[in-house]
């Protein structure tokens, strides 16, 4: 089909300027001539420009920023169209007050000529530890219109070294003996260990009094606990977080958090208390574990620090003064689940006055070998709550609450009855043919259970641990309402938090095929169900950070949610797990060793070279190629020794491939294959950015990148089919997608890649490697309606068959078994074709963060509309496309200090009208095997028509 296009024109006066030609005003008939006269004059007045979505570090207002250089960024906003920042000034002062006259007490940039609007240092003077920075900044655009300032924005520093925390000291309530330490981990039951972690650690509560003698000006809590806390002041809860701090290896890393707590405190008596779990720090041999490991027992170290109105200051740190009592919390294992006896409650233990006599005082722990450093990353939290939407009777004393939906989390119950009385909570994924709990291949047992104090309705929820579930199995209470002989406890609510970690959302993607919009879903609830301190596979019986997903699924997380904070957070987890001889494991943070593939898999441990990669076409960010560059050397050259005339031949290839036998290493495609392919890849991209960074190590590495290209061919490819291998999906897609082909050859090895997926009936066979690459490829080939045929479909393995089966979120199986995990994050890799693919969203090749975006919307003839939006450094990136019988009508938004190239599915200039106007230019651009005119524009709205000259 050949398009022509025209625009429908909706611009309103404040959409046009007299810089973009190609936009008019449309008015009505009946406007007056004096009308028309100020319309005119108005409209042509230089739109305003102004900075706003200021942040530092990519945070707004963040606390605890303990980097000496933070980045500086912020958006442009203007009602105006092809706008582009010519410069910027920023200043920064101690007191908002400081700003007001336009100056910098603290550091002035002047007037800096650059187009650069996110990664600015700040190069000012040297930061204190704790200590709030206002700032503002100016900016001017292209013909030199200067803005007025921003609003104030603002961060807060960490703390930078140890000296920092003025003696604050690690407290406990019990210490463990060294010879009781289990780090790393034992994979399994561990029940070998003999008396090695079989004690239950004690869930302890401190608490510490303390006035506040002077009117406050500001207070800020610097605090951690290992493995997990929760804090208050005068018995409200201290921040929002879920599971603080983050996970890491303790032995390297141990994160603190930062809070602003000055409208927690009151003048007079105060009370600081926090209780301190288990989390990764500590998980023994009770119930289902995945692993056990014991760095410790529990502890805690904190510093508040008090800013009074009169200049001074007064810091309380935990020390030998404060005291500590075993909680309610009984038991908790972030496998296990956890109990609490509300029995065991002392009423107003964090509020002043209370009686803490025969509380202990507390130990002073040993010191983690671990770093102290800021968390950086948005907190997990609670971020949205289902109720019941059936509940079933399971018998006399038990009942089923079905959720509706699979995700990670916790419960909340809302119960009376008499004291002494337990109540067990059984969650999972899947249920039984008798409508049981079924947690067969979810990590069983687990479950909560809580023992009431009779004191009238009672309200709980586990603090240290979480699941994923869609059902929650209940023993020993009975439903408010219900038939009660054995005057059991009622349950007046039970509700269903989903906690998951907190950055915002990126992306949205809606469209006319109803399938494909619940398979946006299906997959979204996989990645917010892992989307944790790490992004585990799943939720419920790992929980650990597998490293291959976090780049095969890295862009379709990427267009749905924030993930700068995380990611980064992984690359340090994988310089801390990297060994000495240059292993990156599977797994991150390592807290067990695994054997065999499951340890080593160049496929898993090549996160290390992808991700600061992935950072960096996503948000500029150099710096953390510099921080990983040590890292991914080694690794690149450990890849090396392993190999054996440039061929890696081992570990878990295309995993959970659709093949004969049951998912599991690969099936249809050579583990040498996946592991060569990737092996080059990696060192393909160490070449690119070496020569981004200036590295020396560039003409080497190209040389070097070429030899295993080569091998890769001599071994792989059969020049007389223009076959790679097994021919299978994985085989040809991966050589296509790294780069492998010889030029002439592409054309053929997509041609034979196209054909043999409709030899084979358009079923999707690819595992957790191959897969993403199968999509990309079909994604940069143009084979959109191919990929759509593959996707639109419920007869065979896939996700219209797990939706078919009943699934909620993405299943670990193509076939959704039961026998697997039922929530699970990788084979999600459709995600990217929904916003690169369906609404054509990329980047220019030679631009990073967004600066250069590529437009390039793929239209499948069975799709009658596609909405998708973008939320980049620079602001929304919006692609929208609807078609019927009298042609196809595309909108395309770019933010502002940004430029795009759109490509548009024609190769005749005059055929095309761009908001009204036939544009002034247009080059042809081979996109695969098509032509296409490509549109350079600046930022701005563009709505086009486009109507069919003939039709197929």
């Amino acid at each position: 089909m050949v398009w022509s296009l025209k625009l429908v024109p909706e611009l309103t006066c404040s959409e046009w300027n007299p810089r973009n030609k190609d936009m008019k005003i449309k008015f009505s008939f009946f406007a007056s001539a004096v009308a028309f006269v100020l319309a005119i004059w108005a409209c042509t007045q230089n739109p305003e420009i102004n900075a706003d979505h200021l942040t530092c570090n990519f945070r707004e207002q963040p606390l605890g920023v303990d980097s000496e250089a933070p980045l500086l960024g912020w958006q442009l906003k203007s009602s105006g169209n092809n706008v582009v920042q010519s410069a910027y000034r920023i200043i920064v002062a101690e007191n908002p007050s400081d700003l007001e006259n336009g100056e910098g007490s603290v550091w002035d940039s002047g007037k800096m000529e650059s187009a650069q609007s996110i990664n600015i240092p700040y190069p000012g003077q040297n930061i204190d530890p704790g200590k709030r920075y206002y700032w503002k900044v100016k900016v001017w655009d292209d013909f030199g219109k200067e803005s007025s300032w921003s609003e104030t924005s603002w961060w807060q520093s960490g703390l930078f070294s140890e000296k920092d925390w003025q003696g604050a000291k690690w407290i406990a309530y019990e210490k463990m003996d060294s010879s009781k330490q289990l780090v790393p981990g034992i994979h399994g039951s561990g029940d070998q260990l003999g008396d090695l972690a079989v004690q239950r650690p004690v869930v302890p509560q401190f608490r510490k009094t303390f006035e506040v003698k002077k009117e406050l000006q500001s207070a800020t809590l610097f605090i951690s606990g290992l493995g997990q806390y929760e804090a208050s002041l005068n018995g409200q809860k201290v921040g929002n977080s879920f599971l603080a701090p983050g996970w890491t290896d303790y032995d390297k890393t141990v994160f603190y958090n930062t809070y602003d707590v000055t409208s927690l405190l009151k003048s007079g008596g105060n009370v600081l208390g926090a209780v301190v779990g288990n989390g990764f720090y500590n998980i023994n041999r009770e119930r289902y574990r995945k692993l056990v490991i014991a760095f410790g027992f529990p502890k805690m170290i904190g510093k508040l620090q008090l800013n009074y109105n009169d200049g001074t200051s007064e810091t309380l740190v935990t020390d030998e003064s404060w005291k500590c009592s075993p909680s309610p919390t009984i038991y908790t294992s972030i496998y296990g689940g956890e109990d609490y006896d509300a029995s065991m409650e002392q009423t107003g233990w964090q509020e002043p006055g209370f009686d803490d006599s025969e509380w202990n005082s507390v130990l002073l722990a040993r010191k983690p070998q671990g770093k102290l450093v800021a968390e950086n990353d948005y907190p997990l939290m609670e971020m949205e709550t289902f109720e019941p939407e059936k509940i079933i009777a399971l018998g006399d004393t038990a009942w089923l609450y079905d959720f509706g939906q699979n995700a990670s989390g916790i419960v909340e119950l809302k119960v009376k009855g008499t004291a002494r009385r337990e109540v067990k909570l059984w969650p999972s994924e899947l249920i039984n043919p008798d409508k049981s709990a079924n947690q067969q291949a979810s990590g069983r047992p687990y479950y909560f259970s809580y023992k009431l104090n009779g004191k009238g309705s009672e309200t709980w929820k586990p603090r240290f641990t979480y699941y994923g579930f869609r059902y929650v199995q209940v023993s020993g209470a009975v439903p408010a309402g219900e038939d009660n002989p054995q005057e059991l406890p009622e349950i007046e609510k039970l509700s269903f938090l989903h906690t998951r970690n907190s950055s915002p959302q990126n992306g949205t993607f809606e469209c006319s095929n109803d399938l494909l919009n619940r398979t946006h879903t299906l997959i979204d609830w996989a990645i917010r169900s892992n989307f944790q301190s790490v992004l585990s596979d799943c939720p419920h019986r790992e929980k650990l950070g597998w490293l291959e997903q976090t780049y095969l699924m890295g862009q379709g997380v990427h267009f749905r949610y924030d993930n700068y904070h995380l990611y980064r957070k992984l690359v340090f987890d994988m310089i801390d797990a990297q060994t000495e001889e240059g292993l990156v494991p599977d797994i991150a943070p390592e807290y067990v060793e695994f054997n065999g593939g499951f340890r080593d898999s160049p496929e898993w441990g090549s996160a290390a070279v992808f991700l600061p990669y992935l950072l960096w076409k996503w948000y500029d960010d150099k710096q953390i190629i510099a921080d990983a560059w040590p890292m991914m050397m080694r690794y690149i050259q450990y890849l090396k020794t392993k190999s054996d005339g440039h061929i890696l031949d081992y570990g878990l290839g295309d995993w959970f491939d659709l093949g004969p036998g049951r998912p599991g290493v690969s099936q249809l495609t050579p583990v040498a294959l996946t592991a060569t392919a990737t092996y080059y890849y990696d060192v393909k991209l160490m070449a690119e950015m070496a020569a981004l960074m200036g590295k020396p190590e560039k003409k080497n590495l190209n040389r070097w990148a070429e030899e295993v290209r080569s091998a890769f061919n001599q071994k792989f490819y059969i020049p007389e089919t223009n076959v790679y291998s097994t021919g299978s999906q994985t085989a040809m897609s991966m050589p296509l997608c790294a780069g492998i082909p010889e030029e002439g050859d592409r054309e053929a090895v997509f041609a034979n890649l196209v054909d043999s997926i409709v030899a084979e009936n358009k079923a999707l066979t690819a595992g957790d490697v191959g897969f993403h690459y199968l999509v990309e490829a079909l994604t940069s080939g143009g084979a959109a309606q191919l990929m759509y045929e593959m996707i639109n479909r419920d007869d065979v393995p896939g996700y219209g068959f797990q939706l078919k089966k009943g699934a909620t979120a993405l299943t670990e199986s193509w076939q959704a078994l039961e026998i697997v995990s039922n929530n699970h994050l990788m084979l999600g890799h459709v995600m990217e074709w929904f916003y690169a693919g369906l609404g054509g969203i990329s980047q220019a090749d030679n631009s990073a963060g967004y600066k250069n975006i590529l437009i390039q919307p793929q239209v499948v003839k069975d799709l009658a509309f596609v909405k998708v939006g973008f939320e980049s450094p620079y602001g929304l990136i919006r692609s929208e496309w609807e078609q019927n019988a009298t042609g196809l009508k595309l909108e395309v938004e770019i933010p502002h200090n940004t430029k795009a190239t759109i490509l548009l599915p024609t190769n005749e200039l005059n055929s095309v009208r761009v908001n009204g106007e036939k544009p002034k230019d247009g080059i042809i651009s081979k996109f695969n095997r098509e032509e296409r005119l490509a549109l350079s524009v600046g930022s701005g709205k563009y709505q086009m028509v486009m109507e069919p000259l003939f039709s197929e």
